[in-house]
């Protein structure tokens, strides 16, 4: 395991006030809110108040770009690749409206074990031609990478995969996927969600097609900001039926004739941006582009087995990858009676979640203290 100096990530602790007075171990679903978050967002207020209709053009769409280009940073793409959006239920839907669902290669490939968002979305491609293969787990926790290379043929349009899976925390190996993909003609989306902000990641080198995420979770920037990569040389391609009038070359010419898409990026965004949102983000993801995620990650193993080891001296069972090259940054556990633990667990501010099949899901972050990590699991044994 690296080993890194981690002062410069547990002095961010004084940019998240709730750190103060709870134990936030729920970064794999909501992080911690930047200080910097409320002054972000009152900015939007004033700039609203101040500059009314010319708001738009001298802030708000440039804002865009910014946040944009951070999150860029963080993938790995180049500035200006990744436009914002609502949420990945959107995104996807967008990608997906893209594609001729009625050719001979018209296959979607995914697992079980994708977040239920995704299944939603592409399972209503099959009203529009697509055929969809969902593959089964063996264990709830991974799929065999030979029986995804094995699905993957030569009549698959896109696999749509989480970097890391929600409920277990396995690490799925991009790369090879993207590689298996390529080698028959298929695209890869790669969901993000659960891994920008806290592994390293270098998409542009991995040649994927496609990623996709938000703000809400690791890079601690709340709800309504979610972003979209799509690799260079395909964006001339994409022609979304999903579309709208930011999506238009000339939106504000309210032409009424074929749509002519933007030229950039803008052409997968839709309809009007939620602004407020991409305002209150941009905290979260200032911050996170300015860490090492080298150092990052190298923190998040070393707490993540630590909290594992704990959970594992108590005989609870642990439904996370153990070999840290198959972990994103979660422990999930589970025990009886531990949806009511979990429960308790958050009246008390020590955060945490649980999912079905999972049990408790509990994350370190960058922020968080080993001492944190000792107290939480006391809590755990106080409670049962």
């Amino acid at each position: 395991m690296t080993q890194v100096d981690e002062q410069p990530l547990l002095k961010t602790r004084e940019e998240f006030p709730t750190l103060e007075n709870s134990v936030h171990l729920i970064s794999h679903s909501l992080g911690a809110m930047p200080r910097k978050a409320r002054e972000h967002t009152k900015s939007f207020l004033d700039l609203w108040e101040q500059d009314s209709i010319e708001a738009w053009s001298n802030q708000w769409l440039p804002h865009m770009k910014t946040l944009g280009n951070l999150v860029a940073k963080v993938l790995g793409v180049d500035a200006g690749t990744v436009i914002m959006n609502q949420n990945v239920s959107t995104v996807q839907a967008i990608v997906a409206s893209c594609f001729d669902w009625t050719q001979k290669r018209n296959k979607i490939v995914y697992s079980e074990l994708e977040f239920s968002t995704v299944h939603y979305v592409w399972q209503a491609q099959a009203r529009r031609g697509a055929r969809v293969n969902i593959l089964k787990s063996d264990d709830g926790m991974t799929v065999p990478l030979e029986r995804l290379f094995n699905a993957i043929d030569e009549e698959t349009l896109i696999v749509p995969l989480s970097h890391v899976l929600f409920r277990s925390s396995t690490l799925q190996d991009l790369k090879a996927i993207i590689k298996r993909a390529h080698e028959v003609g298929a695209y890869v989306l790669a969901d993000c969600y659960q891994s920008a902000a806290t592994i390293p990641l270098a998409l542009k080198e991995w040649n994927v097609d496609f990623a996709c995420g938000g703000s809400v979770k690791w890079a601690c920037g709340g709800p309504g900001a979610a972003y979209l990569y799509v690799r260079p040389d395909l964006l001339p391609l994409m022609k979304p039926i999903d579309t709208g009038w930011f999506g238009h070359a000339e939106p504000f010419a309210f032409d009424m004739g074929e749509m002519r898409y933007a030229n950039d990026m803008w052409r997968m965004v839709g309809g009007t941006p939620a602004i407020p949102a991409l305002y209150s983000a941009l905290a979260g993801w200032e911050i996170v582009a300015g860490l090492s995620q080298t150092a990052v990650r190298a923190k998040s193993l070393r707490q993540t087995t630590m909290l594992r080891s704990l959970a594992e001296k108590r005989g609870f069972q642990i439904n996370t990858p153990h070999e840290d090259a198959q972990r994103g940054g979660t422990i999930c556990f589970d025990f009886g009676g531990s949806d009511e633990v979990a429960k308790e667990l958050n009246k008390r501010r020590f955060f945490c979640d649980w999912r079905p099949g999972c049990g408790i899901r509990a994350s370190p972050h960058f922020y968080t203290t080993d001492e944190e990590i000792s107290r939480f699991i006391d809590e755990v044994d106080r409670i049962r």
